[in-house]
């Protein structure tokens, strides 16, 4: 007697495209400086996207942008900057003028406490002016390291660190330049494998390739300039 026909399952789910297997060796100083090469030819004008004139603004405009996109931050700092154009200026704020002017950019009443807190420290221990170390930055009030990168190397030309917001979290894992999640600790992987000079534009070339390209949830990776190298390509 034949036996009867096993009952065959019908596929109800599209296969999801997984990555191509690559080396996934320790990262290099070789590969992150092809990284850095091919991302200085694709996005030769990549800059901080942070409107300023002065270090001024641009502590306060990054202080603004913590959970807010650049865009939005740049629409409010016109008219922040020409009421409050000085820290003695933002030191005597109204706590209420201010939060109404920087409310679209979120969490507007602690960030309105930062600015002013900042203000006040500058006026009080640096005569009004922003200091030019990680040190006296990450003392004032709302200012952090990332803040602090920010400033320094933008506003001063200092590397002393790489920012580390969510597209270059995002970007350095799936490039396998770390498995860190932590910002601190993602800014320390990076560092040994970038010289010093780059760090600052590094992030503004992964910040650049993480808008354009290498989006959190649908990243273009037939349009990479990296999906050769990258151990997350999906082509």
């Amino acid at each position: 007697m034949p036996r009867p026909a096993r009952a065959t399952k019908t596929a109800t789910h599209r296969r999801v495209a997984r990555p191509r297997a690559r080396s996934k060796g320790k990262a290099t100083p070789e590969r992150a400086a092809e990284y850095y090469r091919r991302l200085s030819l694709a996005y030769p004008d990549a800059h901080c996207a942070l409107n300023h004139r002065t270090a001024f603004e641009l502590i306060v405009a990054t202080i603004l942008s913590a959970q807010c996109t650049d865009v939005r931050v740049n629409m409010v700092t016109p008219a922040l900057f020409k009421k409050y154009p000085d820290a003695a200026a933002l030191a005597g704020a109204d706590r209420e003028g201010l939060e109404e002017m920087i409310k679209s950019t979120g969490f507007f009443r602690s960030k309105a406490k930062s600015l002013v807190g900042m203000a006040q420290a500058l006026v009080e221990r640096h005569g009004g002016q922003v200091p030019r170390t990680m040190e006296e930055l990450t003392a004032l009030p709302g200012v952090g390291r990332k803040t602090a990168n920010v400033v320094l190397g933008n506003a001063f030309g200092v590397n002393d660190g790489i920012v580390v917001d969510t597209h270059v979290a995002r970007l350095s894992k799936r490039l396998g330049l770390t498995k860190e999640t932590d910002p601190v600790k993602i800014e320390r992987a990076l560092m040994p494998l970038f010289p010093r000079e780059h760090w600052t534009m590094l992030s503004h070339l992964l910040i650049e390739h993480g808008r354009r390209v290498c989006d959190a949830r649908r990243p273009k990776c037939e349009q990479c300039v990296l999906n050769d190298l990258c151990p997350s390509s999906l082509v």
